[in-house]
């Protein structure tokens, strides 16, 4: 039997693949846990699959194949979404980062990247990758910079931010433009569009001090969490390692300044930084 064709990758190529695997998957009279059982992963996994949340790699395309009887449809089409312009280790966080309704973001050294501003993101690649070609870093912060579309939206997904104080006093690109970076994210809690709570020194240990998290909640799927460092990146889905991190993040939204007084604290900085620029 012919295999169906393929899929228009200018059209949402990841939510129309994941609507052929639920088709195939239905068609063959297989729930998500038995499938996930063929593949090797969990029921959760091939719903996320399904609803878009998560990249098909080529081994589990392979496998869908064999086990749906759709030929070599879903190993062809897993190539028209596996292109990003984000980094390799980011790519699959940043794609279900764009279907979320609910971000919820602790950020020990840098400001959150839907938060950034152009200038701050700038900085930040170029000490990523101080030999790239200009067009590299531009390329970088473009794709940045349309990741944070996502707050155009006014009332989703819902952003709630822990910051380090530390990514506010590490000044990125000069004082000037720390002082922008920082009135941005005022303009945005101003807004009502973002919660954003800093965690100040003073606050001392606390549970996250390994590095950032991101966990991320769904309308039609399982909530992830992604864990991020020097060039590595890794998505999880077990329930019992998200309910950990997310215990995690309830700590440190304890632990941090009230809404209030972070904004407080975030004007008194950018303006500190303002005046160093221009005294």
């Amino acid at each position: 039997m012919p295999g169906p064709k393929d899929l228009d990758p200018s059209s949402s190529p990841r939510a129309l693949l994941g609507a052929e695997l639920r088709h195939a998957r239905e068609k063959a009279g297989l729930s998500q846990e038995e499938l996930g059982l063929r593949l090797f992963v969990s029921g959760s996994f091939v719903g996320q699959l399904e609803a878009g949340t998560r990249r098909m790699q080529p081994e589990y395309a392979r496998l869908l194949d064999e086990v749906l009887g759709t030929e070599d449809f879903f190993l062809r089409n897993c190539r028209a979404v596996a292109k990003s312009k984000h980094p390799e280790h980011f790519a699959e966080a940043a794609e279900a980062e764009a279907t979320a309704t609910e971000i919820r973001e602790y950020a020990p050294q840098l400001i959150p990247g839907l938060l950034q501003t152009p200038g701050y993101a700038r900085a930040v690649c170029r000490a990523y990758q101080p030999t790239a070609q200009d067009e590299v870093i531009e390329e970088l912060v473009t794709a940045r910079m349309e990741r944070a579309r996502l707050l155009a939206d006014p009332t989703e997904p819902l952003l709630w931010a822990v910051v380090d104080e530390a990514a506010l006093r590490r000044v990125a690109g000069g004082r000037a433009v720390m002082a922008e970076a920082l009135r941005h994210i005022v303009g945005l809690v101003h807004r009502s569009r973002v919660i954003v709570q800093v965690l100040p020194f003073a606050a001392g240990a606390h549970p996250a001090m390994e590095g950032a998290i991101k966990l991320m909640d769904f309308e039609n799927a399982p909530p992830l969490v992604y864990f991020e460092g020097p060039g590595t990146g890794r998505l999880e889905d077990d329930p019992a390692t998200v309910r950990r991190h997310r215990l995690t993040y309830e700590l440190l939204t304890a632990s941090a300044l009230s809404p209030e007084k972070s904004l407080a604290l975030l004007e008194a900085v950018a303006q500190d930084y303002a005046y160093e620029e221009h005294p």
